[in-house]
């Protein structure tokens, strides 16, 4: 029941009637009992400030951001988290008395997911295709976890220097080597997809894009020691985990990295801990009850 002591919270995108937070977030104050709810806002990109002014104003407790929203909050807010500053991105906002922290559990989801499915990170080789928002968020997430090294692949444009320049710097303060490697060199691809121990897709390749983000010819060549992690959860199997999957390699779609970042949203907010597997069940039984996006030649 909505009464006067209801905490506010919410998703903050352009648009954002898609948002599948909503769902994930109430079902989760429901369970623990919590005087709370979770709505979603289609905020027009010039209105970023004023709404972040309301949030001051009107005491909302927190809010999650996406697209176009998560590095132009940046100057909006009192403080961030470790994880946030690596990326200069913010996907989760918590109302501190009228001081707005954010943090970025986009990246932390994925790897959140992979040690409750009982995958051991520590000294793992690790392969992320893209260094978009969500793989810059793998990429600085997996540095928390134990890896022993990231090679990143993105394509060679007008991003690739800065890219290469934000990983070296990571590098050095971290201790940990991150490569940077051209899409388009797939010799130097072949090679590291051999000896990486977890494949991770970063990219919308499979999803509003045809294909598969690494070629056939090197997915034929996976061994089932080797883990391959897609981020796309619609489709649930991509055609890139289906191929992997095949080659008997262990893989895992993007579901659990949605509603993990979104437990680690909630403990950040509420200091209890989402009842992830009532969770799951029901985001799955939504996503198979959507239409297919059907994806681009």
């Amino acid at each position: 029941m909505i009464d006067g002591q209801t905490a506010l919270f919410g998703f903050i995108a352009h648009p954002a009637r898609h948002s599948r937070s909503p769902r994930m977030h109430n079902l989760s104050f429901d369970y623990w009992g919590l005087n709370a709810r979770y709505l979603a806002f289609d905020v027009a990109p010039d209105g970023l400030a004023d709404t972040l002014a309301g949030i001051r104003s009107m005491g909302i407790a927190g809010v999650n951001l996406s697209m176009p929203f998560k590095q132009a909050v940046i100057p909006l807010l009192d403080g961030l988290t470790v994880r946030a500053q690596r990326i200069q991105a913010v996907n989760t906002i918590k109302n501190e008395a009228g001081k707005l922290i954010g943090d970025s559990t986009d990246g932390a989801g994925v790897f959140q997911d992979l040690l409750h499915q009982g995958l051991n990170l520590v000294d793992k080789h690790v392969m992320v295709l893209g260094a978009g928002g969500a793989g810059k968020a793998i990429i600085a997430a997996a540095l928390d976890y134990g890896v022993a090294s990231v090679t990143v692949f993105k394509r060679n444009n007008e991003r690739y220097a800065g890219v290469q320049h934000w990983l070296e710097q990571l590098s050095t303060t971290t201790s940990v080597p991150l490569r940077l490697c051209a899409y388009e060199d797939q010799v130097r691809m072949q090679q590291v997809a051999r000896t990486s121990d977890l494949i991770i897709n970063a990219t919308n390749i499979g999803m509003t894009t045809a294909g598969t983000p690494l070629p056939i010819s090197i997915i034929q060549q996976l061994v089932p020691q080797q883990t391959v992690y897609d981020v796309i959860y619609q489709p649930l199997e991509t055609t890139f985990l289906r191929l992997a999957r095949q080659q008997g390699c262990a893989t895992y779609n993007g579901l659990g990295m949605l509603i993990w970042q979104g437990a680690l949203a909630f403990e950040f907010w509420t200091g209890k801990q989402m009842p992830v597997q009532q969770v799951r069940q029901d985001m799955l039984a939504s996503i198979q009850a959507t239409p297919p996006i059907t994806a681009r030649a």
